[in-house]
Formats: structure tokens, C-alpha cells, sequence
């Protein structure tokens, strides 16, 4: 949730985070931007801190334009929020806000499936298996929810939609802190992990019907978790 310490409070508890941040210098608005996400995506910055241009600047160690630039893609990803008198802060999601953007990916990745079952080959079957089985090897919570990402955008790529692909990127990033920090990892990797299985199974077979009902309810899964966070 948003942060609710008063401004002046904030201040003074979110300024060091970006001023400190142990980052190499970089100097691509590109560079820039990944190393926020990851560092917002991980909970090193938290919801409610403030960026400020200039001291991103100072630890990049590069003029205002990129870091602009980058702050205007995270936004657009979701994963900060411009306020009046705080200016770019880390986002956060109410719990409807949440629920209403899983049904937005509802939508996104069934269209996505359904389009992609037709084409999916063999080697995308095994490059899906392959990422199934680093999630399986993994004890990170961390890298589960990087490694669902890719299964998904793996599984759906046969779709050959990219714009459509990153919308559905770019939402899963913009709720994903949010979503680990309400959950608090109650979910677990096995039972996502099963239904993961179940998809594959049914795209396997090209049962597209199987695949959505599937999908639909394995996202379903995680607002049902949300609400009894």
C-alpha cells in the first residue's frame, strides 16, 4: 500500500535510499531504467520513496535527460507514481486497484494463449520446459515470480503479437512488488507450479479451450490469495 507518512516525515526517511544506492554508473536512459525496476521489482526501494532527479543524476552520473526518460517509463510500466508536491515516488496499489489489474491480465494473456496455441511447436514446448525446471531448482521467492513471468511470456510468444506481449510484461511488472508483499509468499512455488504443468499439458494437446479455462482460474488463484491476505 501507499505509504502514508507525511511529506516532510518522508523526506527525510526515503533520501538516502536513492542517494546511496550501490550501483555502477551507467549512462543509458535504458540502463537506468532497468536498474530502478530491479531495485524497486526487489523491495530496495519501497513503496512511497521519493526519486528525486537530482540525486539520481549524481549516482548515475549523468545530466537530468536520461534519468527523466527513465522515470517516464517507469511510470508508464505502473511502478511509480508522479504526485503534485512529492514529485516521483515508488507506486503502490489498493487491494481493488490489484484485483481489477489481474482481470485486465485476464484478458491480455487469454487472448495471447488462444492466438499462440495453434503455433506452438516443439521447441517451444521444451524451451517452456526449460524454465519449469529452473523454477523448480529455485529456493529464491525472489526469482519465482521473474521465473512465472517468463513462463508466461515464453508459453505465449508463438502469438507473434509483441505489442500485445509487452502490455502484458509491463502490467505483470508494474504489480509484481505488490503482489509479494501482500501475498507474503503464501502461494508458494508448488501450486503455481502444478498449474503451470496443467497449461502446458493443454497446449500440448492444442486444447485451447482446456488452456484458457485453465489460465483464467490460474490467475483467479492469486486474487483469491489477495483477498485473504
Amino acid at each position: 500500500m501507499t505509504n502514508t507518512l507525511p511529506l516532510d516525515e518522508r523526506a527525510v526517511e526515503i533520501a538516502t535510499p536513492v542517494e546511496h544506492l550501490d550501483a555502477a554508473p551507467v549512462l543509458t536512459a535504458d540502463a537506468i531504467t532497468d536498474e530502478l525496476r530491479t531495485l524497486i521489482l526487489t523491495g530496495v526501494l519501497a513503496v512511497g520513496v521519493q526519486l528525486k532527479q537530482e540525486a539520481l543524476a549524481k549516482r548515475f552520473g549523468v545530466s537530468r535527460f536520461p534519468i527523466r526518460q527513465a522515470l517516464k517509463k517507469l511510470e508508464a510500466e505502473g511502478l511509480i507514481e508522479h504526485t503534485p508536491f512529492a514529485g516521483s515516488v515508488v507506486a503502490g496499489r489498493s487491494l481493488t486497484d490489484l484485483i481489477e489489474i489481474l482481470d485486465i491480465r485476464i484478458a491480455l494473456e487469454m487472448r495471447a494463449l488462444e492466438l499462440a496455441i495453434p503455433h506452438i511447436e516443439q521447441k517451444d514446448v521444451e524451451a517452456v520446459q526449460a524454465i519449469m525446471e529452473r523454477y523448480d531448482g529455485s529456493e529464491n521467492p525472489r526469482e519465482w515470480s521473474e521465473l512465472n513471468l517468463e513462463f508466461h511470456l515464453r508459453l505465449y510468444a508463438p502469438c507473434a503479437r509483441p505489442r500485445l506481449l509487452k502490455m502484458i510484461e509491463d502490467i505483470v511488472r508494474g504489480i509484481d512488488i505488490q503482489l509479494r508483499t501482500q501475498q507474503s509468499y503464501r502461494v508458494g512455488r508448488k501450486a503455481p507450479q502444478n498449474e503451470h504443468k496443467a497449461i502446458l499439458r493443454a497446449c500440448i494437446a492444442k486444447d485451447v479451450r482446456k488452456a484458457l479455462s485453465l489460465l483464467k482460474e490460474h490467475i483467479e488463484h492469486t486474487q483469491i490469495a489477495l483477498r485473504q491476505s
